[in-house]
């Protein structure tokens, strides 16, 4: 039996006259992909503009965090906090995410200083307050949470502006996203006294928070969306490379049936031709390629545990952002932007990974023309995207640890810091010892008895740390100087929404931040 293969029709394509030919190709495989793609340029419009009107149903507010002025607390008590966080994280179904337009939301953790002023403020959905509240309170028993305006009500979102100038990018790893930054652990030290084997980083970044001057404002910004659990290891194919291994990557439908075609023609071919039998398939050098532990470098030893201690953590993705606005008299860029990046800087690591300006895409500075009007657009897209808190817009999230986060956003603890306009908690004075000696109900005629008591009652440490805590509570609020209130104007324009649970701050505040 003869088999005959007819190729007339290719032979006949060929002949056609070009435009003919063009015509049959763009009919046979332009128009059907054409399509394919309108289709799915339309639906993502459509999904767009349901997660759009989804979101704008659910009512987020700001909570500003006051802390203790005799914060003890390390950033292992904010790592607890975010860890706590994860609860948060939901699991939409494919009607919920595909056509509802459902999605998981996000929190953003913020330090903004406006005029030398330093609060610490967490962006939440409303009905994840009680999260965040337990998250604070469980570290922190003595924190104040209160309600506020929002700080970027009223600010210029579109530029170039008469009065106002901006610069703003986004910060995002050097390196893959696997290996981690150097966090809080690496500024502890074992010698020393107690109260000096912590240097809090984040003393740079309150430094320059409290030398703004008035019309200059910080705005620091950190999106973190929770993910499950299944999203957090990604670690495997970077410890699979180091280790010159090879792993079995999930392999979709589409891969499969291509896999698939591709051996049934390997396996046509050697019937016929019986010319693939001396290639062997792999040989023995190939499968002991890969690298034992023994065998490695102490930087590779190093590359593995850091991943895999990151790994180990749970992980959040986030997006960072970094915007200073003043007004353009005042503007200071070299010392205000180079020294956040001075602030990050402490946490690079060399042989893992460090945190740097986005200056390709988001960094409102250019290097090339036409540089105005592209200069604007990016000084429009950064502002917008900080005060919208998206995590969409920009780049892409990256995925971080917890103990990353806590390094990065942490309340500093009052020891170390003194930054003059950093909101905390007044220090809360103790009752009397028991032990005073009084008299039928009254206090002893002879204060000098008192203070020869209180000598044998209170050591000398203890002396110390009261003399400590005096000068703590005696440390000054900045003393801004701001025009009062329009006569017409009842109210400052930002003002605690819940000002009955805190201690009056209206005397040295500026008019314009979040509180009264």
């Amino acid at each position: 039996m003869d088999i005959i293969i007819d190729f007339s029709g290719i032979t006949n394509f060929f002949n056609l006259p070009p435009d003919i030919a063009l015509v049959n190709i763009f009919f046979w495989f332009g128009l059907p992909s054409f399509v394919i793609v309108l289709f799915i340029g339309a639906y993502q419009i459509w999904l767009d503009n349901k997660q759009g009107k989804w979101k704008g149903g659910i009512k987020f507010i700001l909570l500003a965090i006051d802390i203790p002025r005799s914060n003890e607390q390390s950033p292992k008590a904010v790592e607890n906090m975010f860890s706590y966080l994860g609860g948060a994280h939901g699991t939409q179904n494919l009607i919920e995410e595909y056509i509802e337009g459902q999605f998981q939301l996000t929190f953003s953790y913020e330090i903004v200083s406006i005029n030398g002023y330093t609060q610490f403020l967490i962006h939440t959905p409303e009905k994840f307050r009680n999260l965040i509240e337990t998250s604070v309170y469980s570290q922190y028993p003595d924190a104040e949470i209160t309600e506020v305006d929002d700080y970027t009500e009223g600010m210029p979102t579109k530029y170039p502006d008469d009065t106002w100038d901006v610069w703003g990018t986004e910060f995002i790893y050097a390196n893959n996203e696997t290996y981690p930054i150097k966090t809080y652990k690496h500024f502890e030290h074992q010698m020393g006294p107690t109260e000096m084997q912590y240097k809090d980083p984040l003393s740079a970044l309150m430094d320059l928070c409290g030398s703004l001057r008035d019309g200059e404002q910080i705005w620091y910004q950190i999106i973190v969306k929770p993910i499950g659990f299944n999203e957090m290891d990604v670690s495997e194919p970077e410890i699979a490379e180091i280790l010159n291994e090879k792993i079995k990557s999930k392999k979709h439908l589409g891969d499969l049936i291509i896999d698939m075609l591709i051996g049934i023609l390997h396996s046509f071919s050697e019937f016929i031709y019986k010319m693939w039998s001396d290639i062997p398939s792999e040989t023995k050098e190939e499968e002991d390629a890969s690298l034992k532990m023994i065998e490695l470098k102490p930087i590779q030893k190093n590359k593995i545990e850091a991943i895999s201690e990151k790994a180990a953590q749970a992980n959040f993705k986030v997006k960072i952002r970094f915007v200073y606005m003043a007004k353009k008299e005042v503007m200071n860029k070299s010392k205000v932007v180079n020294g956040f990046v001075g602030f990050l800087k402490q946490f690079a690591d060399v042989q893992l990974n460090n945190l740097k300006p986005d200056m390709k895409k988001t960094a409102t500075s250019l290097s090339f023309a036409p540089k105005k009007s592209r200069l604007n657009t990016r000084k429009n897209k950064i502002t917008k995207n900080y005060i919208g808190r998206s995590g969409s817009s920009g780049r892409n999230m990256q995925r971080m640890s917890i103990e990353e986060l806590a390094t990065l956003w942490n309340f500093p603890q009052g020891e170390y810091v003194k930054a003059t306009g950093l909101q905390k908690v007044a220090a809360k004075k103790s009752q009397a010892p028991s032990t005073l000696p009084i008299k039928d109900g009254k206090e002893d005629e002879s204060t000098n008895n008192f203070n020869e008591i209180e000598q044998d009652l209170i050591s000398q440490e203890e002396k110390n740390n009261i003399n400590k805590l005096t000068e703590l509570n005696t440390i000054s609020e900045p003393n801004n100087s701001h025009q009062d209130l329009d006569a017409n104007e009842k109210t400052p324009k930002y003002q605690k929404k819940s000002p009955e649970n805190l201690e009056s701050t209206k005397n040295n505040t500026p008019s314009n931040l979040p509180f009264e």
